[in-house]
C-alpha cells in the first residue's frame, strides 16, 4: 500500500526540514521525503495543501484511568481521543485501580492498547507499591515488561530517601524518573492557587512553594544520584527557575509544561464562577507564572509540551469546588492551543512548537518516534493552520467533558492522523 501525502509543509525539527514537499508512505514505514515524488503507483493520494505535515505528536503525560476506572476513560477511547488530538503515541500514568506497580499490570495495558487502542501506548510504571511513597516498585520487572518510566503521579514521593533509591534503581535500569512535585503538607487540602483569587473567592490555596520546594529537592537528588529526572506539568516561575539552574550544572533533568499552564491563569476560576473544571493539580497559576512557563519554551528550559489528560466523570466535577477531583480532560485541545497561544503570538516559532510534540518527548521516553526519516515508522500528524474552531467539551471523543475552555476560539485543529502507515482520524470537513 503507497500512500502519498502532496505539497504539505513537512515540519520535521530531527532532521531539520521545514518546507513544502511531498512524503510518500509505503505500508507502515516512511518511504521518501522529497520535492513532486511521482504519483505512478500510488494507492491513495491525501492533498496537504496549506497543511502541516509533522511527524505524529507524542503526548508523554496521559491518564488512561484503565485498569479500574473505566467509567472515567479507558484505553480505547482514551486512544481515540489521542488521535483525534493528533496523537499517534502517549505515555500513561500509573495511578489506575490496582496501581501499575507490577509487571503485570504494565503486559495487561500493552495487551489490550494493541487489541483496542488507536494510539501507540507505552506504560510508566509507579515508583513506590501502591503509590504509598514507602517501599520501591519492582521497577526491573516492569521495565521488562515494557514500562518507559516510573512515576507517582497524583501523589509525590515525599520521604527522600525513598526517592533518592528509586532514583538510583531508575538510573540503573536506564529509564526516568517522572516527577509529580508537590510538598503534601503545604498543598493541603488547597483547591486552587494561593494568592488575590483565592483570597477573593474563598478558597483554600496552594502556594508555589509547595511545588518548588520538591523541584528543588529531585533536582539536586538527580545531581547525586546521575538520574534522570523528568519534571512533570511545571506550573510556577520558581520551577522554571530551579530547572535552568539545573541544567546549567549539568543535571541531567528535563521538564514538561500543559497547555493550560501557558494559556490561562488562576483568573479563570472566578470568571467561570467556581466552575470545577478550572481546577487542576498543579493549579491553573498567575499571569507572571504564565510569563515564566511560555520563557522556559522559548530558551528550552522546558523540553516537552505534555497534556496531563485527566478525564473525569461528570459525577467527580459535578460538586463544591473544594471536593472537586483536579484535572482537565486537555488531549483534545493542546494542538490548538499550542498554535494559538504560543506559535500566532510569537513566543514559538512553528517547528519548535513541533519540536516539542515530537523528538523531544522520543528522547526523553526512549523510543524511535518524532521523525519522518525514511524507513522509520509512519506516524504522521496533518494539520490544518488555519481553521478556526471552537471548543465544545460535550463532543469530544474522551470520556471525560470535564476542560475550562468551553466556548473558547482557537487557531489551528488536528486534520489526520496517521498511526503506522493508517489513517486512524480525519476530521469532519464542512
Amino acid at each position: 500500500m503507497k500512500t502519498l501525502i502532496s505539497g504539505g509543509r513537512v515540519i520535521d525539527p530531527a532532521n531539520g526540514i521545514d518546507q513544502i514537499l511531498d512524503l510518500l508512505i509505503e505500508d507502515d514505514r516512511i518511504a521518501l521525503v522529497a520535492e513532486k515524488i511521482d504519483c505512478s503507483g500510488i494507492d491513495r493520494t491525501i492533498a496537504a495543501r496549506k497543511m502541516l505535515v509533522c511527524p505524529g505528536f507524542i503526548d508523554m503525560h496521559v491518564h488512561l484511568r484503565d485498569p479500574g476506572l473505566e467509567h472515567k476513560e479507558d484505553i480505547a477511547s482514551g486512544t481515540a481521543a489521542a488521535v483525534a488530538g493528533g496523537f499517534t503515541t502517549v505515555a500513561c500514568m500509573p495511578n489506575t485501580k490496582p496501581v501499575v506497580d507490577n509487571a503485570v499490570i504494565v503486559e495487561y495495558i500493552i495487551s489490550k492498547a494493541r487489541r483496542e487502542g488507536r494510539a501507540n501506548v507505552l506504560p510508566i510504571g509507579s515508583i513506590t507499591k501502591g503509590l504509598k511513597g514507602e517501599e520501591i516498585s519492582e521497577m526491573g520487572d516492569m521495565k521488562r515488561a515494557g514500562a518507559v518510566g516510573f512515576s507517582d503521579d497524583g501523589r509525590p514521593v515525599m520521604n527522600s530517601e525513598v526517592m533518592r533509591l528509586a532514583m538510583e534503581y531508575a538510573s540503573m535500569l536506564g529509564l526516568p524518573i517522572f516527577d509529580h512535585c508537590e510538598d503534601m503538607d503545604l498543598a493541603h487540602e488547597g483547591a486552587m492557587n494561593l494568592g488575590a483569587v483565592s483570597t477573593v473567592l474563598g478558597l483554600k490555596g496552594i502556594p508555589a512553594a509547595a511545588e518548588e520546594i520538591q523541584v528543588a529537592r529531585d533536582v539536586l537528588l538527580s545531581r547525586l544520584t546521575g538520574a534522570h529526572v523528568h519534571i512533570c506539568h511545571a506550573s510556577t516561575r520558581g520551577s522554571v527557575d530551579i530547572i535552568r539552574w539545573a541544567k546549567s550544572t549539568g543535571a541531567r533533568v528535563t521538564a514538561e509544561a500543559c497547555p493550560h499552564h501557558f494559556s490561562v491563569t488562576d483568573e479563570l476560576v472566578r470568571e467561570l464562577r467556581y466552575d470545577t473544571s478550572t481546577k487542576v493539580n498543579p493549579p491553573l497559576r498567575t499571569a507572571d507564572d504564565v510569563k515564566a512557563i511560555k520563557q522556559g519554551l522559548k530558551d528550552g528550559t522546558i523540553d516537552v509540551i505534555a497534556t496531563d489528560h485527566a478525564p473525569h466523570h461528570k459525577d467527580d466535577k459535578d460538586v463544591e469546588y473544594t471536593y472537586a477531583a483536579s484535572g482537565i480532560s486537555g488531549i483534545e485541545t493542546a494542538v490548538s492551543l499550542v498554535w494559538t497561544k504560543l506559535v500566532l503570538d510569537g513566543t514559538l516559532p512553528a517547528s519548535e512548537a513541533v519540536r516539542r510534540l515530537t523528538v523531544a518527548p522520543a528522547m526523553i521516553l526512549g523510543i524511535d518516534r518524532g521523525t519522518l526519516g525514511k524507513g522509520k515508522v509512519a506516524d504522521v500528524t496533518l494539520v490544518d493552520p488555519e481553521a478556526d474552531t471552537i471548543v465544545r467539551p460535550e463532543s469530544f471523543v474522551s470520556k471525560g467533558k470535564n476542560s475550562p475552555f468551553g466556548g473558547f476560539t482557537l487557531r489551528a485543529r488536528p486534520y489526520m492522523t496517521i498511526v503506522s502507515g493508517k489513517v486512524q482520524y480525519q476530521a469532519v470537513t464542512a
